[in-house]
């Protein structure tokens, strides 16, 4: 049977059916490997899911954390500079850069006294301390109201009392001033309110008999020049020009004694380095110190009837320069961040220069003026700066004086809070604090 043709036909394999059960096991072994394929992409799929739902719920975590809240840091890099954002989630504020310029320095928290308050609040006023009396002048009280008296504060007593009037011809604010510990010697500045123009007038007061004499005018009018008594002569430099915003390097000199005025005219000296406002200048040990300051200032807003003030470009500076025996400016250490408005916010204690508050450099976005909160302190045996402190609040033009070891500040324009270095409220606060250097 197995040798009958027909049975032999039945047994063997067509080559065609061979092609055909080749293919068939190809694209089984294919159909395979498409549905592990396609297993293994589930699973990455899933494993994919998972970690993004991890991810997405720390997220949410985190900022959950956040809004509770108040307020929460983020180090970022903004012009090459480093900065700090400063989130205020509760009141929904607007995002404020800080970079260190702008930012507080390190420094000791002091414990402050508050005293008794001025009788009136200023900004850009003048204040002169001789023995343990600070005389406090003119000054804003509003941008369209400035004051023209002096209210004087006694340390020992903790009393304000004596008040009385300035000459009629006298500026409000940007005075220069200084004492030779009974007369005070008040030279040029601003006359009215909002950005009126300066006065070349000159004065002498008897801080004994409360009397005025006039003095000689300045040459050419100035805003906030830098005033010092040195070596029998009055120097009075820089300063704004009459427009208000041009600095000026112009350095004069008149001989006085006593409060009289030995000569008839000014004398030229040596241009200061770089002028400008706002910046302390102190006589210590027969050596003229110019620190701080900046250049450009507010100005009249063109053909207004009550001279409006307009903004303008600003520059602040941390320069320090010194006029000896040599008769040559010479550059010393600068200060720890540039500062401005510091007229009248020093003393000398130790042999050490102390600084309180001021203005440094603008805000780079928003462009708004940025206040200092620290009291910095210059060492003239070593020419070191160092922050020795920090003021109850950031605060500019600050009137400051020095009694029985105790550092005092009055007046001047204070920031909006911790966390908002921009000035608001014009204060007649007056403070203390035990200040013990080295």
């Amino acid at each position: 049977m197995s040798d009958h043709p027909c049975h032999r036909r039945k047994t063997q394999t067509h080559p065609q059916s061979l092609f055909v059960k080749g293919f068939v096991s190809d694209a089984k072994k294919t159909m395979n490997r498409i549905e592990m394929g396609r297993k293994q992409q589930q699973r990455k799929s899933w494993v994919m899911f998972v970690c993004v739902t991890l991810l997405g719920a720390a997220l949410i975590t985190d900022l959950l954390f956040c809004w509770t809240s108040s307020s929460f840091i983020i180090p970022y890099t903004f012009n090459s500079k480093e900065k700090i954002v400063i989130v205020d989630t509760d009141k929904k504020q607007n995002v404020i850069h800080l970079s260190k310029t702008f930012a507080d320095l390190p420094g000791p928290q002091l414990k402050w006294d508050k005293m008794t308050d001025s009788p009136v609040p200023r900004l850009d006023g003048a204040a002169i301390q001789i023995n343990d009396q600070l005389f406090v002048f003119a000054g804003y009280g509003t941008i369209d109201l400035v004051h023209s008296h002096v209210d004087v504060y006694n340390f020992t007593s903790n009393t304000w009392g004596g008040r009385f009037d300035m000459p009629k011809e006298m500026a409000h604010s940007h005075l220069g001033m200084v004492t030779d510990g009974r007369y005070v010697y008040i030279v040029t500045g601003q006359y009215g309110p909002q950005c009126r123009g300066p006065t070349a007038h000159t004065f002498v007061l008897d801080t004994i008999t409360k009397k005025w004499n006039d003095m000689p005018p300045l040459p050419i009018p100035r805003y906030a020049p830098a005033t010092q008594l040195w070596r029998g002569r009055l120097h009075v430099m820089g300063g704004s020009k009459e427009d208000r915003y041009t600095p000026g390097v112009d350095h004069w000199s008149i001989a006085v004694k006593d409060g009289v005025v030995l000569e008839k005219e000014w004398r030229t000296e040596m241009p200061i380095p770089r002028g400008g406002p706002h910046r302390a200048c102190i006589v210590v040990d027969d050596k003229l110190y110019l620190i701080g300051g900046q250049e450009g200032d507010f100005m009249a807003k063109p053909n207004s009837p009550i001279f409006k003030c307009s903004r303008r470009n600003e520059v602040v500076y941390s320069d320090v320069y010194m006029l000896d025996y040599e008769m040559k400016w010479k550059v010393l250490p600068s200060m720890p961040k540039p500062d401005s408005h510091i007229e009248f916010a020093w003393v000398v204690v130790n042999n050490s220069i102390v600084i309180a508050g001021g203005t440094t450099e603008k805000h780079p976005d928003t462009k708004k003026m940025i206040l200092v909160g620290e009291v910095f302190q210059f060492q003239l045996d070593t020419l070191k700066w160092s922050v020795v402190g920090k003021l109850p609040y950031r605060v500019k033009t600050t009137l400051v004086g020095f009694w029985d070891g105790w550092l005092y500040f009055t007046s001047g324009q204070r920031d909006r809070g911790p966390d908002d270095p921009t000035p608001k409220k014009v204060t007649g606060e007056m403070w203390r604090t035990k200040l013990n250097l080295s």
